[in-house]
């Protein structure tokens, strides 16, 4: 992951549209190293965040392509069970969104909050108040360790 660090904020904005998809990659580290660099903390912030933002964006329209065929003869869930949970995945759904940041998961809840069509404006705002709030973290406690 480092070898991005080479390529400063460029290999940042990079590793972190990568490592907000289906790649299991990690930015954290390329975040590292560029403030280890001396790279402005507040610039690595936004650009990391911007990328992993547009990485779970593209996560969600990835889902958004799904199809109910796929999901009834792959996994075995069938349309009519979701259905009874969709005024509640449109009214709720959106706060999802906030935990797409997560490792593993959040890759997963992007695709579903697309595959579910919940809206799209709603799950942007909450993704990127969610990956903002995780790389400020990341940032801060990086920054007062270097």
């Amino acid at each position: 992951m480092t070898d991005f660090a080479e390529y400063g904020l460029f290999g940042l904005f990079a590793a972190s549209f990568l490592a907000a998809t289906i790649l299991p990659l990690s930015s954290e580290a390329v975040l590292a190293a560029l403030i280890a660099l001396g790279y402005n903390p507040w610039v690595c912030l936004e650009v990391a965040t911007l990328g992993n933002w547009l990485g779970g964006i593209s996560s969600y329209f990835l889902g958004f392509l799904g199809k109910w065929e796929w999901m009834e003869r792959w996994f075995r869930v069938k349309k009519e069970s979701v259905e009874k949970w969709k005024n509640k995945l449109d009214k709720y759904g959106s706060y999802f969104a906030l935990l797409c940041w997560a490792p593993l998961i959040g890759d997963l809840i992007a695709i579903a909050l697309g595959f579910a069509r919940i809206n799209f404006w709603k799950v942007a705002f909450f993704m990127l108040i969610g990956k903002a709030a995780r790389y400020a973290v990341i940032a801060w406690v990086l920054s007062a360790l270097i």
